[in-house]
């Protein structure tokens, strides 16, 4: 028996272009997708923490976003513990869309990577 692939997990928000645009890429080429809406459930910590160790807590926080911006984090210096504290308070602030296959895991729109998942 052949083993089944691991499940492909995309974390975003449905008002996120960036979402929608990952979601479409994936669609296009039928590869099932599951879709965590954070508008509706926050990710876990530990899943967060995932994505931190592999990727850096800097690369998970979006520093275009009006929410970061508008309060001022750009001003304050947090160390990587401070700043996933902040992340898992307040998922707003996470750079959309966080995707998950297997242990491989990426941040923001990245169809090189995306496109590489599927070739394996």
């Amino acid at each position: 028996m052949k083993p089944q692939p691991p499940v492909l997990q995309i974390f975003g928000r449905k008002d996120s272009r960036e979402t929608q645009r990952a979601l479409r890429f994936f669609k296009e080429r039928r590869v099932p997708v599951s879709f965590v809406d954070l508008a509706v459930r926050p990710p876990a910590p530990a899943e967060l923490r995932r994505f931190a160790e592999r990727l850096g807590t800097p690369a998970l926080l979006d520093t275009e976003g009006r929410l970061y911006r508008g309060s001022g984090l750009g001003y304050l210096r947090m160390d990587d513990a401070e700043m996933l504290d902040r992340l898992i308070s307040d998922p707003r602030l996470l750079r959309l869309p966080l995707v998950r296959f297997g242990s491989a895991v990426t941040v923001g729109v990245d169809e090189g990577a995306w496109k590489s998942w599927l070739r394996s």
